[in-house]
């Protein structure tokens, strides 16, 4: 994509995406930059489409003269098929959440595995990265797991109520990492595995608005350890805030989507945005319950 384009038209697809925060976050830092860029969700459920129409919807946009897309639940994966190039790490997890348009073929990326890598090397750095706990193997779970391991962690253990997930998750990122240490445990044994790892990392819904609550007993945490979350409505989740109150380093899930939609920004218009200005922008929209 050239910087000197006159103008960009950018999606979001995905099921439930009309109340998100990512389309006026990217307009509002083109607004910085001085682009005209207008950003529109295309959400499946208001439309009345299946996810397996991601294709579909790929092909139409492209001609209506759409340059980029970002990609969400439940679209990660179903997308891949219909893109005709895909970043190694996007092929390494399995799953693209950004396409690019250029000559009219599509280019797939995931940067929700970058973002979270660019989160934690800046919101925490110089962590502890021997033994990590991952709660969560879904589709964010397997963005965030490649990035703890591209960063350093030697052991990941993953946790999910779906063992098989997990399992199947584990196998994937030994591939990717055969000299890092990926087991798997089961939720009931999250709670005592505190004990043995130097950080907690928070990859299912438990924390949203709809889905309240901790994602397992922190009888175990301690000061000693360093938590992050990947919830960011409420950026404050109850995880987060019982982490800070026993004195742990904390990453909010603020941290990630600003992260992911940095990286997104550069790759539709070449130009890196102000995170630190996205932040802002993004704990502004929070606060006014947007």
């Amino acid at each position: 994509m050239s910087t000197t384009a006159q103008s960009y038209l950018v999606g979001l697809i995905g099921d439930g995406v009309m109340p998100s925060l990512t389309p006026p976050l990217h307009e509002r830092e083109a607004d910085q930059h001085r682009l005209r860029y207008l950003y529109r969700p295309i959400d499946l459920t208001e439309i009345h489409r299946p996810a397996q129409d991601v294709g579909q919807l790929l092909r139409a946009a492209a001609e209506l003269g759409y340059n980029a897309f970002n990609i969400t639940h439940p679209c990660k994966q179903l997308v891949m098929e219909h893109l005709d190039e895909i970043s190694p790490n996007a092929a390494s997890i399995g799953a693209v959440n950004t396409v690019v348009i250029r000559d009219g073929k599509f280019h797939g990326h995931n940067t929700d595995a970058s973002g979270f890598g660019w989160a934690l090397a800046t919101g925490l750095p110089q962590v502890p990265l021997e033994t990590v706990l991952q709660l969560g193997a879904g589709g964010a779970g397997a963005a965030v797991a490649y990035a703890l391991l591209d960063s350093g962690v030697r052991h990941l253990i993953l946790v999910d109520p779906d063992e098989q997930r997990a399992g199947q998750r584990a196998a994937a990122l030994s591939q990717n990492f055969p000299n890092r240490q990926i087991s798997t445990a089961t939720p009931q044994q999250a709670p005592q595995l505190l004990a043995q790892v130097d950080g907690l990392l928070n990859a299912s819904p438990i924390g949203m608005h709809h889905h309240p609550g901790l994602p397992l007993e922190l009888t175990n945490l301690e000061p000693r350890h360093w938590v992050a979350d990947c919830v960011y409505r409420p950026v404050d989740t109850e995880l987060i805030t019982t982490a800070r109150e026993r004195g742990c380093r904390v990453l909010d899930g603020g941290n990630m989507a600003v992260g992911q939609a940095v990286d997104a920004f550069e790759i539709i218009t070449g130009i890196r945005p102000d995170a630190v200005r996205m932040r802002e922008h993004l704990l502004q929209m929070l606060e006014a319950g947007l």
